[in-house]
């Protein structure tokens, strides 16, 4: 089993390309079935593994796990096993048979327009680290960017002539984001920092040792940078993507087809959860305005 997982990781690497966050996530995934089966003292032959040994495998999970979690368990055990059946391992999936327990819904944290513009215009100083939290925070909040699309940008990524950057999202596939007038001017005061000669394949955030920033650094930076904004609100730079969407949806009547390509998302029921942040925010508003909504 152990040495068909490796085997199954090299696939999921050179086969579909996926990136190594989420072939780490598939891995740690098998490692807990794997060591779910050794404990159980089953063999760790996928041949013996029945719908029977599933069950049991997610019931333990139930205990500790939140339904969003058992169902990409799940959802990794089906791949797995679907794998093994087109590699002639195995003649049926023992997966195919579990439903998905329906996840639970959560509504995205996002900082309202004042607190982003309380962020973005918080003091970063003049310095090259400070030039570049500001151009960080600029561009998420600007683009919509992950923090893992972020941090992969190189120089060569960015188009100040059209005012676009070109993004590598989810599965390698690549979009073009627009950049706003604000994020440019602090990326070029950043890049300006960094000298006259700069290679357009060089990575575009740096950290203090020349290297490429990472996303542990940036998540530290943004609660250093909540802080001093004055804002109490806890939040991530994953937050100011969630924001981006929000503020587009509700604040500027964008059209959710448009930021469902902005975003880069697959499927347009990821992009609707900010629809319900958008009621949310007209019942706050019809509770605040209509006469009859406070009546006893």
């Amino acid at each position: 089993m152990k040495q068909l997982v490796t085997t199954f990781e090299h696939h999921l690497h050179i086969e579909r390309n996926l990136s190594p966050h989420t072939r780490a996530a598939y891995r740690r995934d098998l490692g807990e079935f794997v060591r779910f089966l050794e404990d159980e003292g089953k063999p760790l032959d996928p041949c013996t593994v029945d719908t029977l040994v599933l069950r049991r495998f997610l019931a333990l999970l139930h205990r500790r796990n939140s339904k969003r979690s058992i169902g990409r368990k799940l959802s990794t055990l089906r791949t797995f096993f679907r794998w093994l059946v087109r590699e002639g391992c195995l003649a049926a999936s023992p997966a195919d048979l579990l439903g998905t327990p329906r996840a639970e819904q959560y509504l995205p944290n996002t900082l309202s327009v004042d607190q982003v513009f309380a962020l973005l215009d918080a003091e970063f100083g003049n310095d090259q680290r400070g030039l570049r939290d500001r151009a960080i925070f600029e561009l998420l909040y600007s683009s919509g960017l992950r923090i893992s699309e972020l941090t992969a940008l190189n120089i060569v990524d960015l188009d100040f002539e059209q005012h676009q950057v070109r993004v590598m999202g989810k599965g390698a596939k690549e979009r073009i984001v627009p950049v706003g007038s604000k994020a440019l001017v602090a990326l070029h005061d950043y890049l300006a920092s960094r000298g006259a000669t700069l290679d357009p394949g060089a990575a575009l955030f740096l950290n203090r040792n020349g290297g490429r920033l990472t996303q542990r650094s940036i998540q530290r930076k943004m609660k250093t940078c909540l802080l001093k904004a004055g804002i109490l609100k806890d939040a991530t730079p994953h937050d100011l993507r969630h924001s981006f969407a929000t503020h587009l949806l509700v604040d500027g009547g964008a059209d959710l087809r448009v930021i469902q390509e902005l975003l880069g998302h697959a499927s347009l029921s990821t992009t609707q959860k900010y629809t319900k942040v958008g009621m949310d925010h007209l019942m706050s508003v019809y509770d605040a305005a209509h006469p009859r909504s406070k009546k006893k």
